[in-house]
């Protein structure tokens, strides 16, 4: 049984190990689409795949270069990946890119893989199992120590079922991604196609992507509609975390996504040129890196140049860790926990990797107590390990997190005033949300009204509780309406009761929706006390009511119709003159019957009915057994 979720599967290992014609073997896709590639018979770019697992499940496959001049393509492929086979030769054995591939997911912090001896139709069995012998010793003490070994030749298909089993199992073990967070797709490769535009391709690494979706492109910051999504060049009505994922863009040219470009949830991630990192160097680095070394920093599929500005000493040496400041030659997107890796400016070399700590910090002075405690706080103390649950729980009351981590509750707030005053964190009325996120929703809010409005041009606003829906289900209407003034005070959005709207807008109706509105509210007042309910109404114009329901929502707003129940609906003149009746026969008797009332508009037991009904909702009058009395009556001058 294969687990629920999408995954994605890497390969690793030395060039010409074979790991283009196994995946080709398993999957039946040539993944080498270059000519240069099958020309020299090595892969230089990324290559991708789908592998059939069984029971419906499909899983990506992301084929890597194994050539030393290609690690940056590499670096592009491993890092998200959920399961990785190492593949080495079963002639070679062990080689440099097999030990280079090995210390880059280690460093990444990949979780699972496979061994996998490739070309075993070359050698006899003993051999085989002195470079088995090889591998663990060069595995032991890494991830891969435990791991399952496979012998396969591409040629023969021997072990391939044996390697697809081994694949399924070890995928049962893996924890499927999260579908309900943000969203977050490094994008790998982005061309345009006639008739279509640009499109892009990735991994998503969390959230899911629907046609209609409004995403943000980074670090050009663009906002950008998602025409078409195809998983597994198929397409499709979503795509989910885990999947490899083709989007057409809407209103976006190739020249705004640059290599290593993000496409995500709006307003939560942001591209800067300073990050406070935690960074390790390999023992077998050359050397240490010294204050203001260069270095090539890779993340997802971005890669940059960065200085290190070592905080606390002034060299790290091989093997030591420290807290560093990076400062980049160009902005690049960046999240708190990401991992990444840096090689030696000149020659280029994998020398070290770690993980993001702030994305965007201040410029600090060395050798400051205070920031390396604020740093050490928030990357291994209890500060970091809250505002990491914070981030999973997306919002929570001290008591989630109380249950969650297991931490009284007055150390947790003040641990939370603590995140705050260092601005990673806020307080939204009952709830605690990471700061970044709080930033999001904000960037969203009009966004969210604006693309509303411009499919519903009838409607006067966004109700309260469809925005909140969409923007964050899981605050509660408190703490959306402390997000949802601040957007207001800020100018951005206005609200109207229940309605939510941008600065200046007015409904738009066509002239063959303005015909519609003028046949609507000539029949009510026409009609007056006589007029049906609405699907009567609605038959005797020869409209229909899926399709109708804005215009009468227009018409109530706009002050023409008074809304009195789920079906009823009266003209704002007839109401007026039902108004002034009620205050009349109060005047004339304490009390009346529905029928007296009937009697006086000259109307129909169903519509004086919900009339009633509405007075009593308005409190102008109560009901006692079959009659009704003043309560506080209007004004009707």
């Amino acid at each position: 049984m294969v687990a629920k979720g999408h995954f994605i599967v890497g390969t690793a290992g030395h060039v010409d190990h074979g790991k283009t014609a196994l995946i080709g073997a398993l999957t039946g896709i040539e993944t080498d689409r270059l000519a240069e590639e099958k020309k020299r018979g090595i892969s230089i770019e990324l290559g991708f795949a789908k592998l059939d697992l069984g029971n419906g499940q499909v899983a990506g496959v992301v084929d890597v270069p194994g050539h030393e001049k290609f690690i940056p393509q590499m670096l592009s492929g491993i890092a998200g990946i959920d399961l990785v086979l190492l593949v080495v030769d079963a002639n070679e054995g062990v080689m440099p890119q097999t030990r280079e591939h090995l210390q880059i997911m280690e460093l990444l912090q990949v979780g699972r893989g496979i061994l996998v001896l490739s070309k075993c139709d070359l050698v006899e069995t003993d051999w085989l199992d002195i470079v088995e012998e090889e591998i663990r010793e060069q595995v032991a003490g890494t991830f891969l120590a435990g791991a399952p070994c496979c012998r396969v030749s591409a040629l023969t298909g021997e072990g391939l079922d044996d390697l697809r089993e081994t694949i399924r199992v070890q995928l049962n073990r893996v924890q499927p991604r999260e579908t309900s967070g943000a969203v977050r797709l490094p994008i790998d490769r982005c061309f345009s196609i006639s008739g279509f535009g640009t499109v892009i391709t990735g991994t998503l690494n969390s959230g899911r992507i629907m046609p209609g979706d409004y995403l943000e492109l980074l670090p050009a910051g663009v906002q950008t509609r998602i025409r078409e999504v195809q998983v597994h060049g198929v397409q499709a009505p979503e795509a989910l975390a885990g999947q490899r994922v083709a989007l057409n863009l809407s209103g976006v040219s190739r020249e705004q996504v640059p290599h290593g470009s993000v496409i995500g949830t709006a307003g939560l991630f942001r591209a800067s040129q300073r990050i406070d990192v935690k960074l390790k160097l390999l023992k077998e680095a050359p050397r240490p890196v010294k204050f203001r070394d260069p270095l090539h920093f890779h993340l997802g599929t971005a890669r940059t140049v960065a200085q290190a500005v070592l905080l606390d000493r002034d060299e790290l040496v091989p093997g030591e860790e420290a807290f560093v400041q990076l400062t980049f030659d160009k902005p690049l997107l960046s999240h708190r926990g990401d991992r990444f890796i840096v090689r030696s400016y000149s020659p280029m070399l994998t020398i070290g990797g770690g993980i993001v700590i702030d994305v965007e910090p201040r410029k600090h002075r060395r050798f400051r107590p205070e920031v390396i405690q604020r740093l050490s706080e928030l990357s291994a103390g209890n500060l970091g390990f809250w505002l990491q649950k914070l981030d999973e729980l997306e919002v929570a009351r001290l008591r989630d997190l109380e249950k969650l981590t297991g931490t009284g509750r007055e150390e947790l707030r003040q641990g939370l005033e603590k995140l705050a005053e260092m601005g990673q964190t806020e307080e939204l009325a009952d709830q605690w949300v990471a700061t970044e996120r709080v930033r999001s929703w904000k960037q969203q809010l009009p966004l969210l009204v604006i693309d509303y409005l411009q499919r519903n041009h009838l409607r006067h606003g966004v109700p309260r509780a469809t925005l909140q829906a969409k923007i964050a289900e899981k605050l509660t209407p408190k703490g959306f309406e402390v997000l949802l003034q601040r957007a207001v005070e800020e100018g951005e959005l206005e609200v109207r009761e229940e309605l939510v709207f941008s600065p200046g807008w007015q409904p738009q109706p066509t002239e063959q929706e303005k015909q519609i509105l003028a046949r609507l509210e000539q029949h009510f007042k026409q009609q007056a006390f006589q007029v049906k309910n609405q699907n009567e109404v609605l038959s005797q114009l020869g409209l229909t009511e899926s399709d109708t329901e804005p215009y009468f929502s227009y018409l109530v707003l706009e002050g023409r119709l008074v809304r009195l129940g789920p079906e009823s609906y009266l003209h704002a003149d007839s109401y007026k003159q039902a108004l002034t009746a009620l205050t009349e026969i109060l005047q004339q008797q304490p009390a009346f019957t529905l029928a007296q009332f009937r009697d006086r508009l000259n109307s129909n037991r169903k519509l004086v009915q919900a009339l009633l009904e509405y007075f009593d909702s308005c409190k102008y009058t109560r009901r006692t057994g079959e009659e009704r009395v003043a309560w506080n009556l209007p004004e009707t001058g």
